[in-house]
């Protein structure tokens, strides 16, 4: 039988208040959703921008919660349920959580940033790290105000290594996540023009990441990317208070990919670290997925972790949905790949995207099919960009081009004739296109941001196409 991930008396002491009656069981997590909650998890009712956590409390120890952490307010008639612990604030109680936690842990701590990249570097240093030990790590893109904290409060006190991710849209928003983490590794994969509507400059994007560095423990390191348009500036941020090093192409930098080879589902990849060449398989596709590998395997020098073992362990890496995540589907003629792509976009990831479908081979007589939304955040400059990866197309032997988005229809206009297959306002709008034009061998590509839905899409294709039979 594992340890209680909280012991009550553990409990009462970092929330500040006894529970309002003893509880029945061990707490094995901590939750905010009811709908993912499993029995022993302590429920978090946090109140929301559309939805109240009280109003969820008795259904979460329908579904066996151990206890619940309300607000005072609430704390007398939700007590009917349950133990409750009764705050003052349950966002702020959660935070206090956290930071127990990171108190009482020896872990060795790595924190992620960055405009693109972050997630799936987040999950290759879950997968290099957990060889060496037990790692505890962020799930999907915890990122954020409540999903930093969260992480934390589920860290065990046994864990080896914490990965953790941080995100922002404003300037500002790091410097509290990175303090309750107390990395002792930060890595930046890139500087993109994310969020630029909200911050005005590629700049201001750089100093909100470079937020990250007050947060890294002393004695720590930090890891940038060389060949990110803001180095010097990040370097010179960085380098105030902590040991930087790089990666890129650059050949200044401490770790360089020398070598990257497509093959499948994954890649077969060269590097040099520190002078000292190492070869691995990649268990995911695209030149951009290797390049943060590289800057993946300086973090875990970094933290103290064999390298060999963790550039190994890569191999078992392999992207997420709506990250490059790939499906093999039966269509008219034959199979055919779908990748998901749909999680998010900005010129930065939309061109890497474009790399990745023109690497992947199609099958006979198949064709590379682009299927692209609104890349959004972009600010006054929004439609001058859809219109500038006209040229990317071509150069990445994009086939047939579907769009979606007032922003896109200036990137279909400026695609050639014979590359456009339908442009539509709504995502919901594209599918049927879609469904025609899809064929045996052609390699299918889903990408846009968030806001423009492209995830439905991706959706839409999987229940209108059987998954092909292995092989196939």
């Amino acid at each position: 039988m594992t340890d209680p991930l909280w012991s009550e008396t553990e409990l009462a002491q970092a929330l500040g208040a006894p529970p309002s009656a003893p509880l029945s069981a061990a707490v094995a997590g901590v939750s905010i959703d009811t709908r993912t909650l499993a029995p022993g998890d302590l429920f978090f009712a946090i109140q929301g921008e559309t939805s109240d956590g009280h109003d969820y409390v008795a259904r979460a120890f329908a579904a066996g919660a151990s206890a619940c952490v309300v607000a005072q307010t609430r704390a007398r008639e939700l007590a009917a349920h349950g133990p409750v612990f009764a705050v003052d604030d349950t966002l702020r109680a959660m935070e206090r959580l956290g930071a127990a936690a990171r108190a009482r842990t020896h872990a060795r701590i790595v924190a992620v940033t960055g405009s693109v990249g972050k997630t799936s570097a987040k999950e290759m240093l879950r997968v290099a790290l957990a060889k060496a030990g037990p790692t505890h790590a962020s799930a999907a893109s915890y990122n954020n105000h409540w999903g930093v904290p969260l992480t934390l409060a589920r860290m065990p006190a046994s864990s080896a290594f914490g990965v953790f991710e941080i995100g922002m849209n404003h300037a500002g928003e790091i410097t509290p996540l990175v303090a309750m983490v107390r990395p002792h590794v930060a890595l930046v994969t890139t500087i993109a023009p994310v969020h630029i509507e909200y911050l005005g400059s590629i700049e201001a994007i750089a100093e909100a990441k470079a937020e990250i560095f007050t947060g890294v423990e002393l004695g720590g390191t930090i890891v940038l990317n060389r060949d990110a348009p803001q180095f010097a500036l990040l370097e010179r941020r960085a380098s105030l208070t902590r040991k930087v090093v790089s990666f890129g192409a650059d050949a200044r930098a401490d770790g360089r990919l020398l070598h990257f080879e497509p093959e499948g589902e994954g890649a077969a990849v060269r590097a040099v670290l520190h002078g000292r060449e190492i070869a691995f398989r990649l268990g995911a596709p695209g030149l951009h997925m290797a390049q943060n590998a590289v800057g993946v395997l300086l973090a875990v020098e970094a933290l103290g972790a064999d390298v060999a073992q963790a550039a190994a362990a890569l191999a078992e890496f392999s992207a997420q949905k709506g990250r490059g995540a790939r499906f093999t589907l039966h269509g008219p003629g034959g199979a055919f790949t779908l990748i998901d792509e749909s999680y998010n976009a900005n010129p930065v990831s939309m061109r890497a995207a474009l790399a990745l479908l023109s690497a992947t081979n199609p099958g006979a007589g198949g064709r590379r099919i682009a299927v692209l939304g609104d890349m959004l955040e972009l600010g006054a400059g929004g439609a001058q960009a859809h219109a500038d990866l006209a040229g990317d197309l071509a150069r990445h032997n994009v086939d047939l081009l579907f769009c979606v988005g007032p922003l896109m229809r200036r990137l279909f206009d400026a695609a050639p004739p014979a590359m456009r297959g339908f442009w539509a306002e709504r995502s919901a709008d594209i599918a049927p296109s879609v469904f025609d034009a899809a064929r045996g061998g052609d390699v299918v590509m889903v990408k846009g941001s968030l806001g423009s839905a492209m995830g439905p899409v991706v959706a839409a294709l999987r229940s209108h196409f059987s998954l092909a039979p292995a092989g196939e």
